[in-house]
């Protein structure tokens, strides 16, 4: 068919405006390490690119992108060749298109008269820059970019500046001549902390570890190259002559013998069902490893089977990327406005234009303080990066700067307002040198009130499921002529069903489940009465009562929590109530006693002091006091000290055991609960899906409880327990070590 055939103004322009847009973001993707549109906005374009090529075939030209395997050569670099052709990818975006690809390369493997079972190599998608390394006599002459894939940037210089790397390979056995590819990535702790330096020094943060990567291999100084915590992992091999090895993992144990960084993110599986269980292994775990990853690679592991299958223009037939749900979008900075919290502290938020991300829509996302909003260089009216990890809150990474172009007229800086949105009260740091402003009307301000009420009523407070943040709303609105009866805290567990009659929220009026747009003041806890019935208590109302009367009865360290203090969260307040036991111990301490106590420490100790200094504060805990919230935890004084000087880590799901519970048995018998796993770990007790703690509690060589382990731990003390526990081999121990 004739291309001209096709009418223009339909599929024809649609797919030259697609070509050159494709063309246009992979140039600035790679060639200038700054991308004008999200990976999935790229992807979709591709994607599309794909379609239209594949219903209309004749369109398709030797230079379309769908045709290249990456990007050009850039001409601040000397252009190298590669000795064997660096390939992409094919990407799937779903499970059902992966196993679709999967059944594909089997049926290809079948029409070989193949028979074998298939083995899949299967490891995490860095995302990072592709790298080819060049060694000859087991020295590294030569480093270079994937480029378009037979050509690439010479980047040798600087790759000399990542220590990991060797310069000269060790071991015996190597050719003469061999190119290992692998994966240029910054690590995600290191990116972070970065980031956070070039804040603090006024510079704009760099938008994600795949561009800072990029950018840091390709500076022109390599002294600045070796400033930037780069790390490598190598994941294949080109060009060599005499090596024989029969399968991808044999050559990663190959690689990693003579002194290459190999990735210990990888296994061999048998079919799909195991490929499908570490993709959804590792998408739970994504944001606890040592690197970013998009995705999950699934590799035929047989060298003979990946010959026979081959390759097309651009990718291995042997070779599949499964990308997860994009977390880094782009969207538009509608505005900044600031919300107060219960302690005071006034947060500059972003809105956004609604977008979805990591399976959410968002509209909103903060922006932490003024310092930050100046330091990531964003304007109102600027398309920005928009990131949310999983159930991380969505974060303003920065602005699309390539995007400003002829836009300056429709963008403004930011300024932080002088005075509280919620009260009025001028807003100021609340000590010399805090980067924070504050609203210093904490008594008083009512959106303070409700974001302390709303807090207190949280699962790791009181628990009160009925008192949800509509209802924090409606209870201490001060809007006349019938403001809500809380005018402060204090007076929450005298509350009756009297005092919720009148209480009100502002509704949006529905017609047919739609909405009107014009919003009216409805009961929130009563029926709203008609000229045939009167007004009455509804279920929720019934339901508040109740848990508050249960919420009484709580431990003492969750009646911590509630109370709002600076810096005092659920991790302190265990060990307060630990150490005191009552609150009129805590409150009587001196701040000396307080610092001392495990978990607390000096800033938190005067936090507390603070705190209880002030009259009102002091009203809330007497108020609740004398309408029977509990203030001091019973104690067992036969209860054995068992865990004295033991520091223990909790992680995965007990049978019998909160993960709560099972901290509360383990401070009053005097061990330590912590969050993480170290060096200096005693114990880590382990449930179904324990995850990375427990990787991590098998390297260290720390011994492993099962909830059996750990009753006998908490009845007995660490020597039958330690019998119990599985003792490290001594490869294990030496591997740990290491």
């Amino acid at each position: 068919m004739d291309p001209d055939a096709v009418p223009a103004g339909t599929v024809r322009e649609e797919y030259e405006n697609l070509t050159d847009l494709v063309r246009k973001y992979r140039f600035a993707y790679y060639q200038q390490d700054e991308p004008l549109v999200s990976d999935a906005e790229f992807d979709e374009l591709f994607r599309r690119l794909e379609e239209i090529e594949a219903l209309h075939p004749e369109l398709v030209a030797n230079d379309s992108p769908t045709q290249e395997v990456g990007g050009e050569v850039s001409a601040a670099f000397a252009a190298v060749e590669h000795l064997q052709r660096m390939y992409s990818l094919e990407d799937v975006f779903s499970l059902a298109e992966l196993e679709a690809w999967i059944t594909k390369a089997e049926a290809g493997v079948s029409k070989l008269g193949d028979t074998a079972q298939l083995t899949w190599l299967t490891e995490l998608k860095i995302d990072g820059l592709a790298v080819s390394l060049l060694y000859r006599d087991g020295k590294l002459v030569r480093a270079a970019t994937r480029g378009d894939g037979t050509t690439g940037e010479d980047i040798t210089h600087n790759v000399l500046t990542i220590k990991e790397i060797p310069t000269e390979l060790t071991g015996t056995g190597f050719p003469s001549e061999v190119e290992i590819r692998g994966e240029v990535f910054i690590p995600s702790k290191a990116f972070a902390e970065f980031n956070e330096a070039l804040i603090e020094a006024g510079k704009a943060p760099l938008a994600n570890p795949r561009n800072a990567a990029a950018g840091s291999i390709r500076q022109k100084d390599p002294a600045e190259t070796a400033k930037r915590p780069l790390r490598m992992f190598v994941h294949g091999i080109g060009a060599r002559e005499g090596l024989e090895t029969l399968s991808q993992s044999q050559t990663y144990a190959v690689l990693e013998q003579w002194g290459l960084p190999v990735s210990p993110y990888f296994e061999v599986l048998g079919g799909l069902p195991e490929v499908l269980a570490f993709i959804k292994r590792y998408g739970e775990q994504r944001h606890t490893l040592m690197h970013e990853i998009d995705g999950i690679v699934v590799k035929i592991d047989d060298f003979a089977t990946q010959r026979a299958l081959g390759y097309t223009s651009r990718v291995p037939r042997w070779a599949v990327a499964y990308k997860y749900p994009p977390e880094e979008v782009h969207t538009k900075l509608l505005d900044i406005q600031v919300q107060v919290g219960r302690t005071g502290r006034v947060t500059p938020f972003g809105v956004l234009e609604p977008v979805k991300v990591a399976g959410s829509t968002v509209a909103r996302a903060t922006l932490h303080n003024q310092d930050v909003v100046k330091a990531k260089g964003v304007l109102i009216g600027d398309v920005v990066v928009l990131r949310k990890a999983g159930d991380v809150i969505p974060e303003i990474v920065g602005p699309v700067m390539a995007l400003r172009t002829g836009r300056e007229d429709e963008l403004r800086e930011f300024v932080m307002p002088a005075e509280c949105p919620s009260c009025g009260t001028e807003l100021a740091p609340s000590k010399e040198g805090d980067i924070d402003i504050r609203c210093p009307n904490s008594r008083s301000c009512p959106i303070q009130l409700t974001e302390r009420v709303a807090h207190l009523a949280g699962r790791g407070a009181f628990d009160i499921e009925a008192l949800g943040g509509e209802a924090a709303v409606a209870l201490t609105d001060p809007a006349e002529p019938r403001p809500g009866p809380l005018v402060s805290e204090s007076g929450l567990f005298s509350l009756t069903a009297a005092d919720l009659e009148h209480v009100r929220i502002l509704r949006e009026k529905r017609s047919k489940g739609v909405g009107t747009g014009v919003f009216e003041l409805v009961p929130y806890f009563w029926t709203k009465a008609t000229a045939k019935t009167p007004s009455k208590p509804t279920a929720t109302t019934a339901k508040l009562l109740a848990e508050l009367e249960k919420a009484k009865a709580q431990p003492l360290w969750r009646v911590l929590v509630a109370l709002s203090i600076r810096h005092v969260g659920p991790r302190a307040s265990r060990a307060l109530a630990t150490a005191f036991g009552t609150m009129d111990g805590i409150r009587n301490a001196s701040e000396e006693d307080l610092a001392h106590v495990d978990g607390v420490g000096p800033t938190i100790a005067a936090a507390l002091k603070e705190w209880f200094a002030e009259a009102w504060h002091v009203e809330i805990i007497d108020h609740w006091a004398a309408a029977g919230v509990r203030m001091e935890d019973e104690r067992d004084q036969s209860m054995p000290r068992t865990l004295e000087g033991l520091t223990l880590v909790v992680t995965g799901s007990l049978p019998n055991f909160s993960r709560d519970e099972a901290k509360e048995a383990i401070l009053i018998r005097g061990g330590k609960a912590a969050g993480s796993v170290s060096k200096n770990t005693s114990y880590v007790v382990a449930g179904e899906s324990a995850g990375t703690k427990l990787d991590k509690a098998e390297q260290l060589g720390i011994p492993v409880l099962d909830e059996d382990g750990f009753r006998e731990l908490l009845a007995n003390g660490p020597a039958p327990a330690a019998e119990a526990a599985p003792t490290p081999t001594s490869t294990e121990s030496e591997e740990a070590a290491e």
